[in-house]
């Protein structure tokens, strides 16, 4: 990815290119958006790993759009400024899977 990608929409092979780097992540082409679904062990788990990613979101500057019920977590990442999917978007991805695997908590799926 180019140096600017944070700042513009990823061309699809680009998309593509990070998917394959990027663990259970898939294109919402709805919401024009990253997404992915994530079931934990129990619901303190699954809020443990909300609070985590709310921090790294928030150091980041770019925030998750996303859903929780029980032991599920949706998350779905979208750079609104630009209008689809950048950089941002891959990288906040990334973190989120370096925190998920980082948790000791495995993804139940």
């Amino acid at each position: 990815m180019a140096a600017n990608a944070r700042d513009r929409v990823l061309a699809s092979s680009e998309i593509d290119a990070a998917l394959a780097k990027l663990t259970n992540w898939s294109v919402d082409l709805d919401r024009n958006a990253l997404r992915r679904h994530i079931e934990l062990e129990d619901f303190a788990a699954a809020f443990g790993l909300m609070t985590r990613i709310a921090i790294l979101a928030e150091k980041a500057d770019h925030h998750p759009e996303w859903s929780n019920v029980y032991n599920r977590l949706d998350i779905w990442l979208t750079t609104h400024d630009v209008g689809g999917i950048s950089g941002r978007d891959i990288a906040l991805a990334t973190a989120i899977d370096m925190c998920l695997a980082s948790s000791g908590h495995g993804d139940r799926r």
